[in-house]
Formats: structure tokens, sequence, C-alpha cells
């Protein structure tokens, strides 16, 4: 019977007693403190989980002078990017029994430095910061540990865990080239964009001589996609491929190109970029596509995160992002 159910509290020399360690031993492992085995970590962790076992949280940020949250600053109201982030981030921190504060700004600068000003005095280990866009911005000014998932921060000196945009356009480049296309579009967004930008760079790298045109930028929307089949019909009506960059755009061109009497992909292979299921699976084919791995992302930016929080190092990387096939390029 769990100690919840009989009244009495579980005790720390409880589970040092059911893992066969000592006191200091099972408190350590609990806290994610000391050189020990992993074994031993381990075994304790199981012991306390078996027995319902919940530490002090306020005890335990007074002994070590910390607070064990870390906040997350975000732009992304939607949730679109940050709850995958969020999520892997999670995942890593809990290692260090830590919890995530979420803070939507709503791209409000002034109710950005409201939620910073808060986090500092609620004593937060840490900071993530993250958002709706891969394009860089401008660093916080905090005294903790910051990381930059994402979205990247200006300073090169700061901790920005990146998406390899370039890497994952070339991936679908590449599947439609092994799938025998000769004549191919990238169809892209707003050139502004430091992603539409890289998606484009990366697609053509592969494609060279085989792209019809240079490539489209527009909108991130499916509105531009069927906008740039017909722009792709004046300009190369003999097009057999089109690389987009974003689900929203694929699904564009897939529903101008079947209005216009052209299967998919039958006459012409469509990709996407970003595996949003809401957009890949709806379109009509579901779409072949980049899986932006957003949770690693954030696993990666949450381990970041810990080893600055604990004095070590750690540097800026990119995670390289997946191919989804499915029926827009293969049929069916």
């Amino acid at each position: 019977m769990s100690a919840e159910r009989t009244g009495v509290q579980t005790r720390i020399t409880d589970v040092a007693a059911l893992a066969g360690v000592s006191i200091g031993t099972a408190s350590k492992a609990l806290n994610g403190t000391g050189q020990l085995r992993d074994s031993t970590r381990q075994r304790v962790k199981d012991a306390a989980e078996k027995l319902g076992f919940v530490g002090d949280a306020r005890a335990r940020a007074l002994s070590s002078g910390r607070t064990y949250t870390v906040g997350m600053i975000t732009t992304d109201s939607f949730g679109r990017f940050t709850i995958p982030v969020l999520l892997g981030a999670e995942d890593a921190l809990s290692a260090g029994q830590m919890a995530v504060l979420l803070c939507d700004t709503r791209d409000d600068h002034v109710r950005e430095a409201h939620y910073l000003r808060s986090l500092a005095a609620r004593g937060v280990d840490g900071v993530i910061v993250t958002g709706r866009s891969a394009d860089a911005r401008l660093p916080i000014d905090v005294s903790m540990p910051v990381v930059y998932a994402f979205t990247p921060s200006t300073d090169e000196a700061d901790v920005s865990i990146t998406l390899d945009d370039a890497a994952g356009s070339a991936l679908v480049a590449r599947h439609v080239r092994s799938l025998g296309r000769q004549r191919i579009a990238v169809v892209t967004g707003p050139e502004r964009h430091r992603s539409a930008v890289r998606r484009a760079d990366g697609a053509s790298s592969v494609l060279g001589s085989h792209l019809v045109a240079p490539p489209l930028f527009g909108e991130w929307s499916e509105r531009w996609g069927r906008q740039a089949v017909d722009v792709l019909a004046r300009q190369a009506p003999d097009v057999d491929a089109i690389v987009c960059g974003s689900d929203q755009i694929a699904r564009g061109v897939c529903d101008r190109l079947r209005e216009s009497g052209r299967s998919v992909p039958g006459d012409v292979a469509v990709t996407g970029f970003d595996d949003w299921d809401v957009m890949a699976l709806a379109s009509r084919p579901p779409l072949t596509t980049v899986d932006l791995r957003l949770e690693e992302l954030g696993r990666v930016a949450g381990q970041a995160l810990l080893a600055l929080i604990d004095g070590g190092m750690a540097a800026s990387a990119s995670v390289a992002p997946t191919l989804v096939i499915r029926e827009s390029t293969v049929g069916a």
C-alpha cells in the first residue's frame, strides 16, 4: 500500500533503505548532484517512484541557492513551434528536476521586459528564448544563463540552437531527383526571412541545372502556392516537380495543380517543409515534407542550459531535420 493511501509521509530514509544506499547517496541521486554511478542513481530514483517520495523543493532550493525553475520566453502565441520545443526542453530539464515557466510575449517588447523582470524576481536559474521565426533576434539582457532555441541571437557569443534549413531542403531536392524528375521549381516564403532564403539555397545547390527558373519568393500561405502555380504555367509549363518552402505553400500548390487538370504526383511531384500535421496530412494528396525535429531541438537547448546553470560550457549547435515521404511524391 502506498504512503499516500496510508497517510504516512515517505521519508528519504525509506528511499535509501529500499535502494540499499546511504541517506547521503540517496540525496545526491535525487538532487542530481555528486559523482554516482548511473545504475546507483537510477536505483534510487526507482525506489523513490515506487514509494511515492516527493522531495521538499523549498529545502532543496535553500540548500543549493537555486530555485530549480527555468523561464521560457516566446513570441509564438499559436504554439506551433514553441510547444514541441517546450516538450523537448522539459525532457532534458526534468533530469535536473527543473520546472519550466512559459511566458508568451505576443511580440510585445513591453510585455517581454515585464516577463523578464518577473522571472528575475522569482530567481529562475536560467532562460530559454524561442519564438515562431528562425530569424535572429536581439539578445535579452539578464544576469543568468540564457539559451536561444529555434530563434537565434544576433550575438554570436550567445548559445543558439537552430534548425539546419538548408540541409532539410537539400533532402527533398535529392528525393525528387532520385525519382527521375528533370524540370524542378522552388517556391518559398518571403525573401526577407532567413529560413525562406536558406531553404531555397539548400534546394538550389542540389538541383543545379534542373531548376526551371530562379526560386520564387512570396508568402507563407496556401494562396501564394496557388499563385505560384499560375506563374510557373507561364514560365515553365512542363515543370515536373515543385519543391516548396512550407507545407502551407505546398498544399496551395497541390490544390491549384488539381484545379488545372494536372495530377500529383503523376504529372508533378510536390514537397512541403515543416511536417505540420494540419497541413501535411490534410493536403490532397498528403505531403512528402521535412520534419523539423523541434522536440529534439528543445532537448538540445535544455541540455545546453543545464550545462550553463551547473557552471559548465555549452556551444551553439544546429539540428538536422529528416525527410518524411508521403503520397505527394510517390503516389498511393
